[in-house]
This record gives structure tokens, sequence and C-alpha cells, in this order.
């Protein structure tokens, strides 16, 4: 009998020595708005940094200016999700010296209204001529949007006789999805990266006069010093990225149709070994 309680105490120290793989090499803190694409980046990075290198990963949900604040001053390590050259460009420029720019994760970051690709139509200048098939309607979201407010202008620009119908994101794909279901037209306000693009075959009206905006990137940005403090993790980001944007929309779409963003991440990296490889190199 004291032999065996001896091997089970031996045991159970044995036990109590088994960590988790991704605890041994110490803390890696990621900030990110509670976007949709920052989501399902920043959970594809905290994966790749646990189950690949053996880091923990704490992720902090912040405002967006408070995630650039919180990499100059090193509370954080990085983020993935810097909307430039435009959108965060004041950030970037506030934050000069403190803060390095790994280069962009994805393109194809923009804003438009889209439709589902079996609309014939591919301008907003052609608009008026269907005007019938849309209801005079396009299906926006929450009012102080800043899509929103571009949207007037555009209806104000192009003269166009629509309604700009106010909602929600959730109220916006609602429409979308019933349209799809019945073969309907329809126009939403939309952005990209987003999970119905990944969901849903879309396309965005061409808006020649520009109102929208332009495209942009999403980039990886981390705090100076990070190269010589986690030279590893560094290199780890700094090859980080996606082969298209509808990488990124596939994975916020499994997000939406179920399981956790880290799950889903998890999936991600273990359907494309290889790309992750690179990323690691």
């Amino acid at each position: 009998m004291k032999r065996i309680l001896t091997l089970l105490a031996a045991m159970a120290l044995c036990a109590s020595l088994v960590v988790p793989a991704f605890a041994g090499k110490g803390k890696v803190r990621i900030a990110y708005v509670e976007w949709d694409c920052a989501v399902a980046s920043t959970n594809v990075v905290r994966a790749v940094l646990q189950e690949k290198m053996g880091y923990d990963v704490e992720i902090l949900p912040v405002a967006a200016a408070a995630m650039w604040q919180a990499t100059a001053s090193g509370d954080v390590d990085g983020f993935v999700t810097a909307w430039l050259p435009v959108t965060h460009a004041d950030y970037l420029a506030k934050m000069e010296g403190k803060v390095e720019d790994l280069g962009p994760i994805t393109g194809g970051a923009r804003l438009g209204w889209a439709v589902p690709t079996y609309v014939t139509i591919d301008s907003i200048e052609e608009l008026n001529s269907v005007k019938d098939k849309f209801q005079g309607r396009i299906i926006g979201i929450d009012p102080g949007a800043g899509i929103m407010r571009l949207s007037e202008d555009v209806i104000e620009q192009y003269g166009l006789d629509y309604t700009l119908m106010e909602g929600s994101g959730a109220t916006m794909t609602a429409a979308l999805q019933s349209a799809i279901k019945n073969n309907e037209w329809v126009a939403v306000t939309g952005w990209s990266p987003h999970w119905m693009f990944g969901k849903w075959d879309l396309k965005y009206l061409e808006d020649p006069k520009g109102v929208l905006g332009g495209e942009e990137s999403i980039h990886t940005i981390v705090r100076t010093g990070l190269k010589d403090d986690m030279p590893e993790v560094y290199n780890f980001l700094n090859n980080f990225s996606y082969t298209d944007t509808n990488q990124l929309q596939s994975i916020m779409a499994w997000n939406q149709d179920g399981g956790t963003p880290y799950e889903n991440a998890v999936r991600f990296i273990n359907e494309n070994p290889e790309q992750v490889e690179g990323w690691l190199k």
C-alpha cells in the first residue's frame, strides 16, 4: 500500500508540472477594436502564437485611439487592424517613432454600395434607370455611421431619386439575405472586409466620382523594441498576411455561422498549413 501511495504521489507531482504548451515562452499582448475583421485576424494571430509557437496570448478589446496609444506606450505589443493610408493616418502621424508599421495583411479595404452579382448594372450612374428594380431604396445602417453620411453625398452628387434607409448592420444584412433568397435586386451600404462577402456573391457598384473614397489596406502595427525583445514574435507578425481579402472574409463568415472566433481561427490555420509555415519562416 505504501508503494502505491508513493506512486500516486509521484504521478500527482508530475501532473502538477504539466502545463499547456503555450505557457512556456511568455506573454504576448494584442489589442484590437471589436470590428468583425479585427476579431477574425486577432484570433488567427493568437492561434498561431499559442498553438504553433508556444506563447501565452492576451487579446484586449479597446477603442481605436486606445489601441494606438497602448502600442505606442508599450502596454501592448501590437495590433493587426490599422486602416491605411487614410482612415488611421492621423494616429500613425501622432505615434511616429513610437510604433512600427509592418505593412499590410490584406488590401481591398473599402466602402461602397454592394449588390448581388446577378444584378446586371455595374455603376452608381445607372441606378436611376432601374429605380423600380431596387424599389427606390438603398438599404443603410446606423444613421451616425460615416458610410451613411457619404451615402447621402452620393445621392446628392449623382442626382439619384432614391431613399437611403436607416437601420443597423444586422437589419442591412437581413434585408440582403432576404433579397438574395428571393433573387430580388437590392443595394446596401457595404464595406470590406465584411463577412457578407464571404457568405454571398456580391460586387460593388462603380463610383466614378469617388464619393465613397478609394481602396485601403489593413496593416500590422507593433511597438518599437519588439524586434529586439521578442524577435520570433516580430518575425511572425512581419510575415503575417492573407493571400487575398476573401480569406479574411471567409473566416468572418465562419464566425457568423457558429463556433467561437478562436475555434474558427484554429480551423483556418489547420486548413492552411503551408501558409502558416510561411509566416513562421
